[in-house]
């Protein structure tokens, strides 16, 4: 039985979108089914619902119909926008900027570096989503105030060497 894919997410929620699909399409008769990255030839993060091709046409029309009970509204918040945590233009900006951004990943926080690429009179940007602000502000504070020592050992640490 030769199956199509009707319905392919890659979203934070694919599994439970796919899932829902397929309950929808079951509930109607079709014989869907569920794939996940486990499945040969699906790729890593992405949920697909598979229906046997003869009911492909029937299966495309009952997701379009319900296309709003299956995708979730869009976070228009303003808790996700990106705003500055760093900011400088000095002559190790760029260094310094890396390394904020290390430091924001390793504890978890997603940041960008804006750089002022070809234009060396604008400052480097290290932005964190607005809900994670003062958790980044956290973050490097008490870097800063471990100090590079810290921040040594920390390397030295994470590349295996004992003290």
């Amino acid at each position: 039985m030769e199956l199509a894919t009707v319905f392919r997410s890659a979203d934070h929620n694919a599994e439970e979108q796919a899932a829902e699909v397929r309950d929808l399409l079951r509930e109607a008769g079709l014989r869907a089914q569920l794939f996940s990255s486990r499945d040969l030839g699906i790729a890593e993060g992405t949920w697909e619902v598979r229906v046997p091709s003869d009911q492909t046409a029937e299966a495309e029309r009952l997701i379009a119909e319900n296309r709003a009970l299956i995708e979730q509204p869009m976070d228009t918040s303003h808790e996700l926008d990106m705003v500055t945590v760093f900011q400088s233009d000095a002559h190790n900006a760029e260094m310094l900027a890396a390394g904020i951004q290390s430091l924001l990943e390793a504890n978890g926080i997603p940041c960008v570096i804006l750089s002022p690429g070809p234009i060396p009179s604008l400052p480097f940007e290290v932005r964190v989503p607005r809900s994670r602000l003062e958790e980044a502000q956290a973050a490097i504070r008490a870097a800063e105030e471990a100090g590079p020592a810290a921040a040594e050992e920390a390397s030295r640490m994470s590349e295996g060497e004992a003290l």
